[in-house]
């Protein structure tokens, strides 16, 4: 998606002209890693923030417009879809410099890595395609053709499939991994835009931003089970680590949806900020519940056991994807 639809998506993607005031911090496990890393689009860098004190303990530079970052199984790098430049930034997370750039298809968007981080698969807005990138190399491998305006890109804990929500074509493409192509096109409603996938992998959700709720829709049968509605805008979801819930990202009230999987209904939600604080994109671990606030300026931490906001810490100029180390 490029920087010019992020803006027609989002309303206020510029900060407020008041400075955000981070509320007073809080203890949250930090189980789950040791840093998250914030893409912030219009400052072209990434905000690193220690998961301990959730303070920003770097802020680098990196490609044009970044959007979607992943960080890999070993924790040593992370890759972030510049989305103006149209090309990932690779980060070495010890130096805080980036040590390559790659080119890949048109206004790439969504980022996720294979499990075992061999490979990353990116999403191309402007290409209609997924570049299939060699970790090892830093090398396109493969360009897999896919719908109209692919946003997010998922992979299956096994590593066997990638599904990418494609917002043009009102559906979501399955790309063997073995294969590199796309094998089947599913459902995802009339603007898809977020996609996760259980950790079984019998079904995926699909945040829908026009039509304000989130689809599942089982993997076997390419049907959709259950329809979610949210509220206006979900521009993401992601599930935690045991599957049970999933939280969902909703620009328009500026909060963030948990759905119960089990019941596939919505049993919380939890207030990041008034309309115009535009929660865009969602990263979960056992500890807490991360948010980029891209008319804000800032990222949301919220316990997930409370859904409780307990800090907010102020980041760059419109931020927009987040991913957190091993």
């Amino acid at each position: 998606m490029g920087v010019g639809i992020g803006l027609l998506l989002a309303s206020g993607l510029l900060p407020a002209s008041a400075s955000p005031v981070s509320a007073p911090s809080a203890v949250v496990s930090p189980a789950a890693g040791g840093h998250v890393y914030v893409t912030n689009q219009l400052d072209n860098t990434v905000s690193v923030i220690d998961v301990r004190t959730n303070k920003v303990v770097a802020t680098v530079p990196v490609g044009m417009a970044p959007e979607g970052v992943a960080v890999a199984p070993d924790g040593r790098h992370a890759y972030i879809a510049a989305n103006g430049s149209a090309e990932v930034s690779v980060l070495d997370t010890r130096t805080n410099r980036v040590t390559a750039s790659v080119p890949v298809g048109k206004d790439p968007s969504g980022v996720e890595l294979s499990p075992d981080g061999r490979f990353l698969y990116v999403a191309n807005g402007g290409s209609d395609s997924v570049s299939v990138l060699d970790t090892r190399t830093n090398r396109v491998t493969a360009s897999v053709p896919v719908g109209t305006s692919p946003v997010s890109v998922a992979v299956s804990r096994d590593g066997a499939a990638a599904y990418v929500a494609d917002s043009g074509s009102s559906s979501v493409s399955v790309i063997d991994t073995r294969t590199r192509r796309t094998v089947r096109v599913l459902p995802g409603g009339r603007s898809p835009v977020g996609v996760t996938v259980a950790p079984d992998g019998r079904s995926i959700y699909v945040a829908d931003e026009v039509a304000a709720s989130v689809s599942v829709v089982g993997t076997r049968t390419g049907t959709v089970t259950a329809t979610v509605p949210v509220g206006e805008g979900p521009f993401d979801v992601a599930l935690g680590p045991d599957g049970r819930s999933a939280y969902v990202a909703v620009l328009g009230p500026g909060k963030v949806a948990v759905i119960d999987t089990r019941g596939h209904r919505v049993s919380g939600t939890v207030s990041v900020g008034p309309p115009g604080t535009d929660p865009f994109n969602v990263a979960v671990t056992s500890g807490a519940v991360y948010v980029t606030q891209q008319g804000a300026g800032t990222l949301a931490v919220i316990d997930p056991k409370t859904l409780k906001v307990v800090t907010t810490v102020t980041v760059g100029s419109s931020p927009y994807g987040v991913a957190v180390s091993p």
